[in-house]
């Protein structure tokens, strides 16, 4: 039976419908990271903004959400990095893929970093350990956009210097006169020349205009407990602390309740929240972890 206009009008725009995607490149970061460029069939433009997530799906092993790691301000293809996840099916065949197969693809979902409240700011980025990904696109589309904020501070923490991800990226950041960069890992070893420590030690030492700073944050959701006692220690104000809460995600469209935290579901509300709406969450951020009082 034919189904009438309108039926293959929403079977078109359904966000249901997985896009059918090529991967056109691929590199292998680690034992457990790979980053994917990604190409949608017919060239279309993906259309997110930095800080949303696309499902990605393979026929016979499911679907999981990924953040998007390039900036909207690349166009033609966009960047994902996934870690292969032992207990699940997916992730173990994703890394199987190379450039040239295909995927699904459903998406943009969640809301983005408030680019618009962010213009003329000064920024400050809290990156720890693969936080750095979902960041890694918000660093770009500044870096395009340079002249349209203040200052630009990023921090990194990764566990070790060989669990750090884009290491030919994070080399031109250094480099670049227009940023301030700054990373440490936990634990050293005899090739690392960096800081050793948490990243919560590299906020003190640092010179802040709370009232023209947006600091945002993505990381373990622990490291969110400890970072925002810093930044409220700098007198950052709540509304311009930002995190992103994307590792509880698994629909995408609010359906399964996975990423539920009291009345919010956090694939439709978030998954970027500022400091001051997760006070409004009662306490309540990925079993508690990142909820402080000040």
């Amino acid at each position: 039976m034919k189904t009438d206009q309108a039926s293959q009008d929403l079977l078109k725009t359904s966000p249901y419908k997985p896009m059918k995607a090529k991967i056109v490149r691929t590199h292998k970061y680690t034992d457990t990271e790979k980053f994917f460029r990604i190409e949608l069939d017919g060239n279309k433009e993906l259309g997110h903004m930095p800080g949303q997530f696309v499902q990605v799906s393979l026929f016979g092993y499911g679907e999981a959400p990924i953040s998007i790691c390039s900036s909207p301000t690349q166009k033609g293809t966009f960047d994902l990095t996934a870690r292969r996840i032992s207990t699940g099916a997916l992730t173990p065949a994703l890394h199987k893929l190379e450039a040239g197969d295909t995927l699904g693809i459903r998406g943009p979902f969640g809301t983005a970093f408030p680019l618009d409240k962010m213009h003329g700011n000064n920024i400050l980025i809290v990156a720890g350990g693969l936080g750095i990904v979902p960041l890694r696109s918000l660093i770009q589309y500044i870096l395009d956009k340079r002249k349209d904020f203040g200052d630009v501070h990023i921090l990194l923490g990764c566990r070790t210097s060989k669990d750090m991800l884009y290491g030919d990226e994070i080399a031109s950041w250094q480099k670049r006169a227009d940023i301030q960069f700054n990373c440490t890992v936990d634990k050293g070893d005899p090739d690392w020349k960096g800081n050793v420590g948490l990243i919560t030690s590299l906020i003190p030492g640092m010179s802040i205009n709370p009232k023209q700073t947006y600091a945002v944050v993505v990381g373990p959701p622990i490291m969110y407990k400890f970072v925002i006692v810093e930044l409220i220690k700098k007198n950052i104000p709540d509304n311009q602390i930002v995190v992103s809460l994307e590792r509880r995600m698994k629909c995408g469209l609010g359906k399964c309740g996975h990423c539920q935290i009291r009345n919010v579901y956090v694939c439709q509300c978030g998954p970027v929240f500022t400091f001051e709406q997760l006070r409004e969450m009662e306490g309540e951020c990925h079993e508690g972890e990142c909820y402080v009082k000040a």
